[in-house]
Formats: C-alpha cells, sequence, structure tokens
C-alpha cells in the first residue's frame, strides 16, 4: 500500500490522532479531507496543514452524512482510503444505576454504527479506485478490556469484528487495516490518565509502517503485548 499520492478522509480529524494523522499524510504529498462535528475546530486545524481541507459532518446523523458523501463524490472523486477515527467514550462503571444502556447506545452508534454506515456508502467511491483502502482505529481495550470503559470495550470489539469481515468480503479489492492504539496523550483520553499515553505521533508513524508492509492488524505501544500482527 502507498503512502503518498492518496486522497484520504479522516473522521475526527481536527485532534488528537486524528490531527496527527492528517498532518503526516499530508507531509507525504497526500491530499487529506478531515471531517468533525466542530466546524471552527476543522477549519483552525486545516489551517496549520497543507494540502488538507475541512468538511463539517456529523458521521452519527444520516442526512449529515449522506451531505458528507455527497460531497466527496463530487469534489473528490479520486478518495481511495478512509480512516474511521471517530470515537465518543464515558467513562464509568457498571452499576445498578449507571445507566449503562444510555451509554452504551451512543458509543455503539459513534464507534460502530456510524462507521459501518459511512464506509458501505463509501465502497462504490474506493472500489473503483486504485490501492483503496480502509483503516478503522479500534484500541487495546477492543483486546484487554477495562471496566472503567466497559461499554467503549464493548463497541471497539464490534469494531474489530468487522473490520474482519471487511476484509475477509473484500480481499484483493479493498485493504483493510485496524489500527490499535493503547492509552494516547489526546483531549479525548483525559479522563483516564491521558497524560501519562503516547504521543499521537507515535499512532500515526506505526500506521504509516504498516501501511507500507500491508500489515493489516497494526497494534501500537503496549498493545503489541496483547495483539498478534497479521499480514
Amino acid at each position: 500500500m502507498k503512502t503518498n499520492g492518496n486522497t484520504i478522509l479522516i473522521t475526527g480529524g481536527s485532534a488528537g490522532i486524528g490531527f496527527e494523522l492528517a498532518k503526516q499524510f499530508s507531509k507525504l504529498g497526500n491530499k487529506v479531507v478531515i471531517t468533525g462535528r466542530n466546524e471552527e475546530r476543522l477549519k483552525q486545524a486545516a489551517s496549520q496543514l497543507e494540502n488538507v481541507v475541512a468538511i463539517q459532518g456529523d458521521v452519527t446523523n444520516a442526512e449529515s452524512t449522506d451531505q458528507l458523501v455527497a460531497q466527496i463524490k463530487e469534489q473528490h472523486p479520486e478518495l481511495n482510503m478512509v480512516i474511521n477515527n471517530a470515537g465518543y467514550a464515558d467513562v464509568y462503571q457498571l452499576d445498578t444505576n449507571a445507566n449503562a444502556a444510555a451509554k452504551a447506545g451512543q458509543e455503539m452508534e459513534t464507534n460502530y454504527l456510524s462507521i459501518v454506515g459511512l464506509t458501505e456508502k463509501l465502497l462504490p467511491t474506493l472500489l473503483k479506485n486504485e490501492n483503496a483502502a480502509v483503516v478503522n482505529v479500534t484500541s487495546i481495550v477492543a483486546y484487554y478490556p477495562q471496566k472503567m470503559l466497559p461499554t467503549y470495550t464493548a463497541s471497539k470489539a464490534a469494531l474489530r469484528a468487522y473490520t474482519d469481515v471487511l476484509r475477509d468480503t473484500f480481499e484483493e479489492k479493498l485493504n483493510v487495516f485496524e489500527l490499535i492504539p493503547p492509552l494516547v496523550n489526546t483531549d479525548f483520553s483525559k479522563e483516564i490518565g491521558g497524560e501519562n499515553g503516547i504521543p499521537p505521533k507515535e499512532v500515526a508513524d506505526e500506521l504509516l509502517l504498516a501501511l507500507e508492509k500491508n500489515q493489516w492488524r497494526v497494534p501500537v505501544g503496549m498493545s503489541k503485548d496483547f495483539v498478534q500482527i497479521s499480514n
């Protein structure tokens, strides 16, 4: 899988891992489209980078997703890579009053169902272009569950299974990667001690190496202790 000359859509691309991925891919001469809910933050992120455009969108909203897909088809028909990075997590423990079903609903919508929906809608565009790829960002917790993230863990485990099936289904037509970060030092992970995590750049660097080697499963940092690397 080549790491330059691509047109790449990154969800959740205005901050954290998504922003670092956009930064590294843009440096390599790729055209990068970032999307997210906060238009102001998106524009600010894009203004710091070259070859990056921002499209405001909420991947958990069907109408917004349809608008995003239509804009991609019209303005970036050469799109050949999607990095499903947008995520949501509730930090809590299961209890009789945890309201776990509501929390799980939002996590499953953001971390799993929206990815299935967006990927399906973009498949016609991806499959007509060379070097087509999907990168799904799961988590170490999909392999090593954490009680402080009970339903986030479940949503990432669902995404992990979907990623494997997507790869098996399309085989030679679509390169499907699973990026598996551990704790990363981002605003997203502040509530669970993100300041003790690895820098987002380490995640981006590992993905770039894995793309070059066609290494489908991409554990980063301590995730390597729990995940078997496969090609």
